[in-house]
């Protein structure tokens, strides 16, 4: 599993439903990945001006089922900065009751996925220097 260490506290928490689930029961990926992408996009506005837009997904691997009743919690950073752009790494934890009675910690789903800054009316919008060394880019 990813060290969270340097990712801080998670950017989104939520308990999954049974509203949230496939026809096998489990919960559904495209629900994990708007999850995915609502945490994303909270990491990358701490840089962006105005606001992002999600541009691509370029990895997204599912280790572990997701079940109802679990806590997701999901932690992400910021990679890189480009000049429009910017690259977050996502970690999804799922907290879940295990047989013992006991919660148990599991690494669920890695992502790693680019916004770009945009103007209200989406147009790309280029990220200051001033800000990127702010930041450590």
């Amino acid at each position: 599993m990813q060290d969270l260490s340097d990712f801080g506290e998670p950017r989104t928490k939520i308990v999954t439903l049974p509203k949230d689930t496939n026809s096998s029961g489990n919960i559904f990926g495209g629900w994990i990945l708007s999850q995915i992408d609502l945490a994303g996009v909270i990491a990358a506005q701490e840089i962006a001006s105005e606001q992002v837009v999600t541009i691509s997904m370029e990895e997204v691997i599912f280790k572990r089922p997701v079940f109802v009743g679990d806590v997701v919690s999901c932690y992400a950073k910021v990679l890189g900065v480009g000049n429009t752009s910017i690259r977050v790494q996502i970690e999804v934890i799922a907290l879940r009751l295990s047989g013992e009675g006991f919660r148990e910690r599991l690494h669920v789903t890695s992502a790693i996925a680019t916004y770009v800054n945009v103007t209200k009316d989406g147009q790309k919008k280029p990220i200051s220097a001033e800000i990127k060394r702010l930041h450590g880019f």
